[in-house]
C-alpha cells in the first residue's frame, strides 16, 4: 500500500474538510444529494402545510454589502436630550436618598431575636 506524500496529505485533508463543510449548507448540500442519488440517503420531505402557510413570502432583511435605508425617525434635539438626562439624574438622586434613608432605618432598628423554643417533652 502506498502512503500519501507529505505534499498531498494537506491537500487531501483540505478537500475532505471542504466536503464536510458543504454538508452544512442549507439548499445545496452535496453530501446529502450524493447520498440520495446513490440510494443511501432519504429524500427531503416537503414542509407541512402549516409551516408553508406561516412562512413569509417576502423576507424583510438587508443583504450583506448593501447600506440600510434611512430611518424615518430623526435624532432628538440637543435640548431634549439634555432635559431627559437632567430628569434621569433627578430620579437617580432621589433613589440614592431613599436608599440611604433605608440603610439608616435598618441600622437603627434592632435585629429580631429568634424565638425561644420550649424544652422537648420526655415520656
Amino acid at each position: 500500500m502506498r502512503r500519501l506524500s507529505g505534499r498531498r496529505l494537506p491537500l487531501v485533508l483540505a478537500l475532505s474538510g471542504l466536503a464536510a463543510l458543504g454538508a452544512c449548507s442549507g439548499d445545496t448540500n452535496w453530501v446529502r444529494d450524493a447520498a440520495v442519488w446513490s440510494g443511501v440517503g432519504a429524500e427531503r420531505k416537503p414542509a407541512p402545510e402549516f409551516v408553508v402557510q406561516s412562512r413569509a413570502t417576502n423576507l424583510d432583511y438587508v443583504p450583506v454589502g448593501v447600506a440600510p435605508p434611512k430611518r424615518d425617525v430623526d435624532a432628538k434635539a440637543q435640548g431634549t436630550v439634555k432635559a431627559v438626562e437632567t430628569e434621569m439624574d433627578t430620579i437617580r438622586t432621589t433613589n440614592e436618598g431613599r436608599g440611604s434613608e433605608a440603610r439608616q432605618f435598618g441600622a437603627a432598628t434592632p435585629a429580631a431575636k429568634p424565638p425561644v423554643l420550649p424544652p422537648p417533652i420526655r415520656q
